[in-house]
């Protein structure tokens, strides 16, 4: 069961195509869970920049064109012209350079693993990963500690939030005497929030759908929480709004911002949209005393900054090629696995018969050394016989057609073509999950 990725993102699909794409967690799970129909499993990547979704199965071109046909339904026509696919390596690939950060709108934001991780834990729940995409993820998960380890891209980077604060001191020179509304107190307000905080703000006001949320935020960053519903006033008093909600329609459109315009005395406002779909409606950016930016925008003003980060998304792009090759022999490794495991099975049973037909033959003669010594001999003989073998699946690594063919000759050999293949050992799959979740029982 190969794997394949069908999907677009900021870097192939303009904002309006990709918020047709954006699904609430239900709608998220509905998708998986009709394409995930064993033995294929699925797994779906949605967040504010990227929709992808990653499948296995046996017949990989039906899989491809149900994919198609899902994102099709779900964006309309227009969603095929801006997908791209990848398949076997290179979807391992993609998808370790998504889990590293490599594909980012901001090339090594950490939010970007936290979202891979939920889609992981959403697929799980829901009954559309199982074994080979746990495998996959567990690897991909890996892959980006390990650049996150050995590479400094994670503290060169600047997230989304960050950009979006250091656009707003850019326009106005200094925040000190400044007023922020960061609307929204999820993951993406909660760094807005945090950064105005360290760019000194003067005044930073919290509002959220549930002001529970507002006010602990509030709370942490020293700011003051306000309930959702003055939305209209926090406008007139506002210098810079940032918003980040799940809304399915826009907060702010250019009649209700405009209708504040004379209380304001159209004092220049400042709106950064890190919502997808977007919190601020695309006219909202006519008004011309409003300056208005959505994530693309956002993107524009990140990429003049990239050039410190290059060097390192150099190193980490070699690291990633690295942890593919490295999955891809243990895979080549793995299937030559239970045919070795019925091979060594099979010699075990042979070398335990034959001791204890040698043992029953001497008799009560031999002492309790002598016995261990017998039962010794039969084991490493087995060992001696399967090291060759096994080291020969080793070294083809994954050169997967060579390893099969390999597999398939001893199986032929030795009579095991008929025998059914062990399941994984709970050691293995249990192994697996825990890499999935980080390290965490």
């Amino acid at each position: 069961m190969e794997l394949i990725c069908i999907g677009l993102s900021h870097r192939t699909a303009p904002l309006t195509v990709r918020e047709r794409l954006a699904l609430a967690e239900p709608q998220q799970v509905e998708v998986l869970q009709r394409l995930a129909q064993a033995p294929t499993e699925a797994l779906l990547v949605s967040t504010c920049n990227r929709v992808e979704l990653y499948v296995t199965s046996p017949d990989l071109a039906r899989a491809a064109t149900l994919a198609r046909e899902e994102l099709s339904r779900l964006g309309g026509p227009e969603t095929l012209d801006h997908l791209y696919e990848h398949h076997g390596a290179g979807a391992l690939e993609h998808l370790f350079r998504v889990a590293s950060s490599l594909d980012s709108m901001v090339v090594g934001e950490a939010q970007i693993l936290g979202q891979v991780k939920e889609s992981f834990e959403l697929g799980q729940g829901a009954g559309a990963v199982r074994g080979g995409l746990t495998r996959v993820f567990a690897a991909a998960f890996s892959c980006a500690k390990r650049v996150r380890t050995e590479t400094a891209i994670g503290r060169s980077a600047t997230s989304m939030a960050s950009a979006a604060v250091a656009l707003a001191a850019k326009v106005f020179d200094h925040l000190s005497d400044k007023t922020a509304v960061v609307v929204g107190a999820g993951e993406m307000g909660e760094l807005a929030a945090k950064h105005l905080k360290q760019a000194k703000v003067g005044r930073l006001i919290i509002t959220n759908r549930t002001l529970a949320r507002a006010e602990a935020l509030a709370a942490e960053v020293g700011g003051t929480a306000r309930p959702f519903e003055e939305l209209p006033v926090l406008l007139k008093e506002a210098d810079a709004v940032v918003c980040s909600t799940a809304s399915p329609v826009a907060l702010f459109t250019k009649e209700n911002v405009g209708a504040v315009g004379k209380a304001r005395r159209f004092r220049p406002l400042f709106m950064v949209d890190l919502a997808v779909p977007r919190d601020i409606a695309p006219d909202v950016a006519e008004l011309d005393w409003v300056m208005a930016y959505d994530v693309d925008d956002i993107q524009k003003f990140v990429a003049e900054n990239e050039a410190a980060r290059a060097e390192e998304a150099q190193k980490a792009g070699v690291l990633v090629i690295q942890e593919v090759s490295r999955f891809m022999r243990d895979r080549a490794v793995r299937d030559g696995v239970p045919v070795l495991a019925r091979l060594r099975q099979r010699a075990e049973q042979i070398a335990k018969a034959e001791v204890e037909k040698t043992l029953a033959a001497v008799g009560e003669g031999l002492t309790e050394k002598q016995k261990k010594s017998i039962e010794a001999m039969g084991r490493a003989i087995v060992n001696k016989l399967l090291h060759e073998p096994t080291a020969r699946l080793r070294a083809v690594g994954s050169e997967k057609e060579e390893s099969n063919r390999l597999a398939g000759a001893a199986a032929e050999l030795f009579g095991l073509v008929e025998e059914s293949v062990p399941a994984p050992a709970a050691e293995e799959q249990s192994a697996a999950a825990t890499a999935a979740s980080g390290g965490k029982r």
